[in-house]
C-alpha cells in the first residue's frame, strides 16, 4: 500500500468534516501523480479516458453502500466434515476487476483467490483451470487410471470435483485447447514417478507448475505457426494465487505471490489470535528477494529488482502467467515483439526466467481452538492487519447469532441450558453486525471503519471514487472467510 494511499485513508477517518474542496483537489492532484507513477512503471491500465476525474463526488445513502458492499457476496454451508462454511465476496476497483475467486468440493474441500494483472483474464482462467489439476494430482493411481478412462468419452466422464458459485465461463475455442492440455497433462502424469511414495507438498507443487508449463505452450505458436490470440493474451498477462485444502484436520496452503492466509484460533483464555500462514513474495521478504537475486549473475545484482519491482515492472516476485519475464529472449524478439511491439520486452532482460509460479506450501494441523481461516488478495491486507480481521470475523461471529429467530440445538433441553442460549444471545446483540456475510463485513470495516465504528462518510468517498482515480485509494478486494466445525476436529482422530 503506497504512502499516500494510507496517509490519505487515517486522514479522512479522523477529520469527517474534511472539506469537499480539499477532497477533490487531492483525488486530483493524485490522479495525475498516478498517470505519471503507473506509466513509468510499464503498468499497462487504461488511463485513455475521454474525461477528466469528475469535480465533485457523490454522496451514498446507506442503502445504496449495502447494495454496493454486497453485489457480489456468496455463503455456502457444508453438511459434514472439518468446513462448517464459508462466506465470500468482492469488491472491484479496476473496471473490470481483476481479481477471481473460486471454491470447490475436489474429493476435499479447497478454496482460492486469485489476484491478477495486466488485466484479468489470467486469474479467471487459473481459477477456472487449477482445481482438476489440483485433484488429478491427489487421485491413487487406480483411480487416476479410472478416472482417464471415463474421460475419453465426455459422456460418460467422471467429475472431479464440484465447482460453487461459478460464473466464470470459457469460450468454445479456448475450451477446446485447455481439454487437450489437460488431457496431455493427465497422460504424462500417469507416466511420471513422482507419485511414488505420495507427498501432499509435491502434488500441490505439480499441479501449479504444470498448469503454468500448459499456459505457456497454449500461448505460442503450435507446430503449423499459428497462434490463439485469446491464449496468447492469458499468458502475457498474469496473477498471484492463494489456495487452501481442506482434508479433515489437514490445512495445506499454497501461495504465490502477495495474497495472504490467515488463521482465526480462540486461546486458552478466550481472546482471539491471529496466525498468518504465508509470506507474501515481494521486496519486504528479504529471502525472497535474495533468492532471485542467487539465480541471476552478479552484474545484474542492481537490475534485476528495481524501485521496488521485478525488472522494474512487476510488482510480486512470483506469478502464474506473465510469460514475459520467462520466456527467452529468442521467443520475445522472434515472436512476442512482432505482437506487441519491442517495448514488450523489460529492460535489461538478460538471463530469462527472472519468474517462478511454484508455490510455498504450509501445512497446519487444525484443532478445535481453530475457528476459522481468511485467504484475501492485497486489497484487504493494504488496508486492515491480520489480527484486526481476526477480531472482526470473530465479533461478527459473536454477534450473527442474533441475526436470525432463535433455534435450540437439541430437543428436550434444561431450563438453565436454555438459559445460557439467552444469555448470549444477549450479549450477542451488543455487536449485532449489518451484515450476515463476514467477507462483505470486512470490506465494510476495511474501507469505513474507525476507532468509534463505521463512518458512513468515509465509507461513501471511497465507494464513489470516478473509476479514472479509484486505484490511486484502494485495490480489487476479494476475501473468502472458511469456518471450522469445532466438534469434528474435538473427536478427529490424530
Amino acid at each position: 500500500m503506497s504512502c499516500k494511499r494510507a496517509t490519505f485513508i487515517r486522514h479522512i477517518s479522523r477529520n469527517n468534516h474534511l472539506g469537499q474542496n480539499y477532497f477533490n483537489k487531492y483525488v486530483n492532484d493524485n490522479f495525475q501523480r498516478r498517470k505519471k507513477f503507473d506509466f513509468n512503471l510499464g503498468d499497462h491500465r487504461n488511463y485513455h479516458s475521454s474525461r477528466e476525474p469528475r469535480s465533485t463526488i457523490v454522496k451514498l445513502t446507506p442503502q445504496e453502500v449495502d447494495n454496493i458492499l454486497r453485489a457480489n457476496e456468496y455463503t455456502h454451508d457444508f453438511s459434514e466434515g472439518s468446513v462448517k462454511s464459508y462466506d465470500s465476496n468482492q469488491l472491484a476497483s479496476n473496471n473490470p476487476i481483476e481479481d477471481t475467486r473460486s471454491e470447490a468440493s475436489c474429493l476435499l474441500t479447497s478454496v482460492g483467490v486469485f489476484d491478477g494483472h495486466g488485466g484479468g483474464s489470467c486469474a479467471q482462467v487459473v481459477a477456472k483451470r487449477l482445481y482438476p489439476y489440483i485433484t488429478a494430482c491427489l487421485l491413487p493411481q487406480d483411480q487416476l487410471l479410472n478416472y482417464i478412462s471415463s474421460h475419453k468419452s465426455a459422456s460418460d466422464s467422471i467429475k472431479l470435483f464440484k465447482a460453487y458459485n461459478n460464473k466464470v465461463q470459457l469460450v468454445d475455442d479456448v475450451r477446446d485447447i485447455y481439454r487437450k492440455s489437460f488431457k496431455r497433462f493427465l497422460d504424462n502424469l500417469v507416466k511420471g514417478d513422482y507419485r511414488e511414495g505420495f507427498d501432499m507438498d509435491t502434488a500441490l507443487v505439480k499441479a501449479f507448475m504444470s498448469l503454468d508449463d500448459d499456459l505457456s505452450r497454449e500461448g505460442l505458436p503450435d507446430k503449423d505457426g499459428k497462434f490463439n490470440r485469446k491464449t496468447l493474451s492469458v499468458a502475457m498477462s498474469g496473477c498471484v494465487s492463494c489456495v487452501a485444502h481442506i482434508d479433515g484436520p489437514h490445512l495445506h496452503i499454497a501461495n504465490v505471490g502477495d495474497c495472504s492466509a490467515v488463521l482465526g484460533s480462540l486461546s486458552e483464555t478466550n481472546t482471539w489470535t491471529a496466525k498468518k500462514l504465508t509470506d507474501e513474495h515481494n521486496i519486504e521478504n528479504h529471502a525472497e528477494v535474495q533468492r532471485i537475486l542467487s539465480e541471476h549473475p552478479p552484474s545484474e545484482k542492481n537490475t534485476v529488482i528495481r524501485i521496488g519491482r521485478l525488472l522494474g515492472q512487476l510488482a510480486p516476485l512470483r506469478a502464474m502467467g506473465d510469460f514475459r519475464f520467462k520466456w527467452s529472449k529468442q521467443i520475445m524478439s522472434q515472436y512476442v515483439a512482432k505482437h506487441f511491439g519491442p517495448n514488450v520486452i523489460p529492460q535489461n532482460y538478460f538471463t530469462p526466467p527472472y519468474l517462478t509460479a511454484r508455490p510455498d506450501i504450509v501445512h497446519h494441523r487444525l484443532t478445535p481452538r481453530d475457528k476459522f481461516l481468511i485467504i484475501a488478495t492485497d486489497g484487504l491486507w493494504d488496508m486492515v492487519s491480520p489480527l484486526q480481521t481476526v477480531r472482526l470475523v470473530g465479533e461478527h461471529m459473536k454477534g450473527k447469532v442474533t441475526l436470525s429467530p432463535l433455534k435450540l440445538p437439541q430437543k428436550n433441553m434444561k431450563l438453565g441450558e436454555i438459559n445460557e442460549i439467552l444469555l448470549q444471545r444477549k450479549e450477542g446483540m451488543k455487536t449485532k453486525p449489518r451484515d450476515s456475510n463476514a467477507a462483505t463485513h470486512l470490506i465494510r470495516n476495511a474501507l469505513g471503519g474507525t476507532d468509534y465504528g463505521i463512518d458512513h462518510n468515509k465509507l461513501s468517498q471511497l465507494l464513489s471514487l470516478p473509476d479514472d482515480v479509484v486505484r490511486v485509494f484502494r485495490d480489487d478486494i476479494t476475501i473468502t472467510v472458511v469456518y471450522f466445525d469445532s466438534e469434528f476436529l474435538r473427536h478427529c482422530p490424530v
